[in-house]
């Protein structure tokens, strides 16, 4: 599933994708970049979870199609990107609406996902 070894052009293809992807709201499209055993730290978890932290990609599947399940898109917009090649580190900022966000999501060598956090702001 993973797209091999992260690099900014793999970063950036990853962005377009991931982005798309929240646009249509397809979870199983996001969960597929993630590793069997990632974790995905956001403060919107600890009201449907009672934690934080999801840990797993199918919890993470199950966490976020209750939490967005009923959305059949979203005008997700992009404000920007950058990429650290050193910790593979890749960090979003995106707004939907009023709601302004960073995520930042760590990889593997194979290119999956392997923890992803998300901070929230107006």
């Amino acid at each position: 599933m993973g797209a091999g070894k992260m690099d900014r052009a793999a970063a950036e293809r990853f962005v377009a994708a991931w982005h798309a992807n929240w646009c249509k709201v397809d979870i199983d499209a996001v969960v597929a970049h993630f590793a069997g055993d990632a974790q995905m730290r956001s403060p919107l978890a600890s009201s449907l979870t009672g934690s934080p932290v999801v840990m797993g990609a199918e919890n993470i599947r199950a966490y976020w199609r209750e939490a967005y399940g009923h959305v059949e898109s979203a005008d997700l917009k992009i404000v920007g990107w950058s990429w650290d090649e050193e910790i593979t580190r890749l960090t979003v900022w995106w707004q939907l609406g009023d709601v302004r966000a960073s995520e930042f999501m760590d990889f593997d060598d194979a290119g999956r996902v392997v923890r992803s956090e998300a901070f929230y702001g107006k």
